[in-house]
């Protein structure tokens, strides 16, 4: 077990996050001219989006500094991987062709941070 590449994906990922709500702003003004709702619907996935990733931080972070070893921890890294590989899959077929950038890093930051994870907490 590598507690410090269980830290280095839970900071990458709630950075990620992060940067998502900060983004937010910018992100749905890209879009232009469209309707309120779909304003509000953009709005809303920036943030639970990064609400999302910043929660899997933790629940990482958290379960290494506490009890890294656990039965409950192997779970709680499981889940973590599932997640972000699940989002990496939506941003593979969803962001990742736009030409935007930041949407084409999302599926290689969920990735890195799914490898990091297993890597961290079974090798």
């Amino acid at each position: 077990m590598s507690q410090v590449l269980l830290y280095v994906a839970a900071g990458l990922t709630g950075l990620w996050g992060i940067s998502h709500l900060f983004a937010t702003k910018g992100a749905v003004a890209a879009f232009g001219d469209i309707s309120t709702d779909n304003r509000r619907v953009i709005t809303m996935e920036w943030i639970t989006e990064g609400v999302a990733l910043i929660s899997i931080a933790a629940f990482v972070a958290v379960t290494a500094a506490i009890e890294p070893h656990a039965r409950l921890s192997t779970a709680v890294f499981a889940v973590a991987i599932a997640a972000l590989v699940a989002l990496a899959l939506v941003s593979i077929f969803t962001g990742f062709r736009i030409a935007f950038l930041p949407y084409r890093l999302c599926p290689f930051i969920f990735g890195l941070s799914a490898v990091l994870i297993a890597v961290g907490a079974w090798a």
